[in-house]
């Protein structure tokens, strides 16, 4: 590993948790191998293009690290119904890559996110998508979903970006057509994740944080079972991850 660069961003409005400062720890780094990566992903570190981050909040522990168990991970009730919805959508894996179709879904997903919710406008252009989404590494991969239409042309839905290291997948980012919102292709998109990571024999599938005061992050806790990581360990000692469920029980227990 290259890094070429430590930053300690310090903002006075967390994007989860408005009403709390946030701190952020980030590296710029090259040369990741998908087993370094690995290895940061289960200390709580996440990719973003060469950026490696992670909370560094030191009066708040709200993001907690997610990740879900696939080998006992059953869908739920609506889980089931979002995949028969979506039946006939074809899912394409592939290497990330920069398309004016691409460009144009995320500019029509962003603008609908920043009418419903209050986002600033995004000026992404197509270099800056190629360093945020298409950033050349060994783990990342392209989770591509496109619908036919009556006439059997395909037009593209939505876009996943995944990393793939041993053992595990990590859901890096979606975005897709705000006007199929009926379809929930985000949550789609984390199903699909799953499945593929059951047939190849994958361990686990990693959602980022779990904040459980953020609404837009809610739906991660839905992916049952899933592990929590314990605290912030540094890249040399061993990382600590807790059953949920277990630790809700634990919790709840009279004192």
């Amino acid at each position: 590993m290259k890094v070429l660069r430590t930053i300690v961003h310090h903002s006075p409005e967390c994007s989860y948790l408005p009403d709390r400062p946030s701190s952020l720890d980030a590296r710029i780094a090259l040369e990741v191998t998908p087993t370094q990566l690995g290895e940061m992903l289960s200390r709580g570190w996440r990719r973003f293009g060469p950026t490696y981050f992670r909370p560094a909040c030191s009066s708040c522990a709200e993001c907690v690290g997610i990740r879900v168990r696939v080998a006992d991970w059953t869908p739920s009730r609506s889980q089931r119904r979002i995949l028969r919805n979506n039946r006939d959508v074809e899912l394409v894996v592939g290497e990330p890559t920069v398309t004016r179709e691409r460009l144009a879904l995320y500019a029509k997903w962003h603008s609908f996110r920043e009418r419903e919710r209050g986002w600033d406008p995004s000026s992404l252009d197509a270099e800056s998508y190629e360093i945020e989404f298409a950033f050349p590494h060994p783990a990342a991969r392209e989770f591509s979903y496109w619908l036919a239409d009556e006439v059997g042309r395909k037009r593209l839905v939505a876009v996943g970006i995944v990393d793939e290291v041993p053992g595990a997948l990590s859901a890096v980012y979606c975005y897709y057509d705000p006007s199929l919102a009926d379809r929930s292709l985000g949550v789609f998109n984390v199903l699909s994740q799953l499945e593929l990571a059951r047939s190849s024999g994958l361990s686990f599938v990693y959602l980022g944080y779990r904040v459980a005061e953020c609404r837009s992050m809610a739906y991660k806790s839905r992916f049952e079972p899933h592990e929590l990581l314990f605290e912030r360990p540094a890249i040399d000692q061993p990382p600590r991850w807790i059953d949920a469920a277990t630790s809700a029980q634990s919790e709840a227990r009279p004192r």
